[in-house]
């Protein structure tokens, strides 16, 4: 995609032109991130940026399914034994 122009308005608030809005995904009222990145921005949508963490954080994850139902079930196993 090409630099395009947007506009600081009143308020601080920035415009982004709709073509830029729509490739990022960005609805009215959603979080942006903004960074400083040298002598410009750099605006990302705050849920890629979540999407990202977790995907980083599953490798830490436990494998799936509810830790409650595992508890049940050691305990039913204990219960047997005894």
């Amino acid at each position: 995609m090409s630099a395009q122009k947007g506009k600081v308005i009143a308020g601080g608030r920035i415009a982004l032109p709709a073509d830029i809005r729509c490739a990022l995904g960005l609805e009215n009222g959603d979080t942006v991130l903004f960074e400083v990145d040298g002598d410009g921005v750099r605006i990302r949508p705050a849920k890629s940026a979540l999407r990202r963490i977790q995907d980083r954080l599953q490798a830490f994850a436990p494998e799936p399914g509810l830790l409650s139902d595992e508890l049940i079930a050691d305990r039913r196993a204990e219960g047997r034994r005894e």
